[in-house]
């Protein structure tokens, strides 16, 4: 099965980037080197003439495939989620109890992809970038053109079949949405905490912790209403 998720691609929204990444190796090279050097420099230092030298191209190839830095970002952002939706797909493929399901919806979401194996992008790498910049693909003034356009999909496909098992446990559960939601942008956010405002987190940045959290807060909120 890993072998299987090692293959396949995330299919992004084409209006994201010029010319598909992933359709050339200058294309692929500017993809993983983006993630080294996003890591290294951090989105606001980041530039992609930097991305060139880095590369070994002309800042001009760059732009051939991505108008700017934030598209960029945001190709990473969705790529990373839609990654998660087919780990979630491929680990739960032979369950029948949602319960189980849900468990390993809470695994994936909080510890990243459980196959982490891929011939295009180092998840672990890119789940690294977006512990620190994730929030800077959303919150710009463009959010709501950019959600009309569908750039926030795989975001979007992620958390509904979640919710959906959610549901499947709890019909009568009012708020599986918000829930997963909060619980997807958290598994980030706590472990930004951790490592770099550690005054706002109980220390759960990793292990069985964090993992005992997360999956408290949802099975008793959504147990709360049976």
């Amino acid at each position: 099965m890993e072998r299987i998720l090692q293959k396949l691609r995330v299919e992004v929204n084409g209006d994201i980037f010029l010319k598909d990444p992933f359709s050339s190796d200058l294309g692929k090279e500017i993809i993983q080197k983006s993630v080294a050097l996003l890591i290294e420099l951090g989105f606001e230092s980041f530039t992609f003439k930097k991305l060139a030298q880095a590369v070994g191209c002309t800042e001009s190839a760059i732009y051939r495939y991505f108008d700017n830095k934030h598209k960029l970002l945001l190709y990473l952002h969705a790529w990373y989620w839609g990654f998660l939706e087919q780990n979630l797909v491929f680990a739960t493929a032979n369950l029948d109890d949602p319960k189980k399901k849900l468990a390993i919806a809470i695994e994936v979401l909080v510890n990243g992809p459980i196959f982490t194996k891929n011939d295009f992008i180092d998840p672990r790498a890119l789940r690294q970038l977006l512990t620190d910049e994730a929030a800077k693909a959303l919150m710009t003034k463009e959010v709501d053109e950019e959600d009309q356009k569908g750039f926030f999909d795989q975001y979007y496909k992620l958390g509904a079949r979640i919710a959906e098992i959610i549901k499947e446990i709890n019909p009568d559960y009012q708020y599986p949405k918000t829930l997963v939601s909060t619980v997807m942008e958290s598994s980030l956010t706590q472990s930004y905490y951790a490592k770099h405002l550690p005054g706002l987190t109980d220390g759960i940045a990793g292990g069985d912790a964090r993992m005992d959290f997360f999956h408290n807060l949802v099975f008793k909120s959504i147990s709360h209403e049976c």
